[in-house]
């Protein structure tokens, strides 16, 4: 699938845009606060969830959330339109019909890299977590709903241990649930994880490869069978009454990552060589998706390269069969993608952003 139109109406710093694009990358520069990350942002939510920066739908309306917010798409021959009006939840239609987030997810895969995630290898398992289920996500969109119900599930478990409820048959429904949704989850990051290994092998790339794995966290097991999961739960509930919530389950993986000859560990590398193992992975998770022309998004990426990887950088993205929107502050970040992209620039003026094509 193609992006080639893009629509915004009072989304964060946009009153109104409007882009045309094709299967050529995008470079978007300008100065910072211009604006150029909202345009990521809005593409990142024709995607399920709360898109690249996890805002919630208020926080993203440019007049504050009484008055909302409006994305329109084009995307093939599908016209997308999400928006959230006032007070009101996300809602997505395609094709003048109501669907489900779920629904975006089928429709186009969309993968990002933002200068937050630099700290992903230091920072706590959770962000490591929300990073693998993205990656899970864009290879098979139902992980959400799985992931969606096994949360439900416990967070109704987790009330019972905070009323110190004993009655083990109140626990018994909610932990199948779990620990079948939880299985599920499991399996799908295994895979996940299984595909990304294979796409990077084989590449021609200037990137490290990461041996990836998936770590259990403490107390859990990366145990993909779902009568384990619901012996384990059965098992711990007292020590999780103790702690007033559910201390094993595949909410508590973690993702672990080494590369090079002396499987040197990704939380102990240079901070050149963390970023140039995120590239890989990102690269790898589109490679992997190239049969569905997945859309890339990534954030301020040029600012640590330096030239050489810059230049091997956009040279795996024209060979990807992705189409890709990058981000920078100035016009020579990108030099060695003239001729080979569509080059927009964004200024700030009076509150208002605009851009311009070159």
């Amino acid at each position: 699938m193609t992006l080639t139109r893009l629509h915004l109406t009072q989304f964060r710093s946009w009153a109104r845009l409007e882009i045309e694009a094709d299967r050529r990358p995008v470079a978007i520069h300008g100065p910072n606060g211009a604006g150029k990350t909202n345009i990521l942002e809005a593409v990142s939510m024709l995607s399920p969830g709360r898109g690249m920066r996890g805002a919630v739908p208020g926080d993203q309306a440019r007049k504050g959330p009484e008055v909302g917010w409006q994305i329109r798409a084009r995307i093939d021959t599908h016209q997308v339109l999400t928006r959230a009006l006032p007070g009101q939840p996300r809602e997505v239609v395609i094709d003048d019909k109501p669907a489900t987030q779920i629904a975006l997810g089928r429709l186009m895969r969309v993968i990002w890299l933002t200068p937050a995630m630099d700290r992903l290898w230091t920072d706590a398992p959770e962000q490591r977590r929300r990073f693998l289920d993205r990656i899970t996500l864009s290879f098979t969109p139902g992980h959400a709903e799985e992931a969606l119900a096994y949360d439900k599930a416990m967070r109704e478990r987790n009330r019972l241990l905070r009323d110190e409820v004993r009655d083990a048959g109140w626990y018994r429904a909610l932990e199948a649930q779990m620990a079948e949704t939880g299985a599920a989850l499991t399996r799908n990051r295994l895979d996940a994880i299984a595909r990304i290994m294979a796409a990077q092998e084989g590449a021609e790339t200037a990137f490290p490869s990461a041996c990836l794995t998936l770590l259990p966290g403490e107390g859990s097991a990366d145990d993909p069978d779902a009568e384990s999961i619901a012996a384990r739960l059965a098992e711990g509930r007292g020590r999780d009454m103790a702690a007033g919530r559910t201390l094993t389950g595949p909410h508590r993986a973690d993702l672990g990552a080494h590369w090079g000859p002396q499987a040197m560990p990704a939380a102990l590398s240079s901070t050149g060589e963390q970023k140039a193992l995120l590239l890989s992975l990102i690269l790898a998770n589109a490679r992997a998706l190239a049969e569905e022309s997945p859309v890339l998004l990534l954030d301020e990426v040029a600012a640590h390269l330096d030239a050489d990887r810059r230049a091997a950088l956009y040279d795996e993205i024209c060979a990807l069969r992705a189409q890709a929107w990058l981000t920078g502050t100035g016009p020579e970040l990108f030099e060695a993608l003239r001729g080979r992209a569509q080059f927009l620039a964004v200024a700030r003026e009076a509150e208002v952003s605009r851009i311009m094509g070159i």
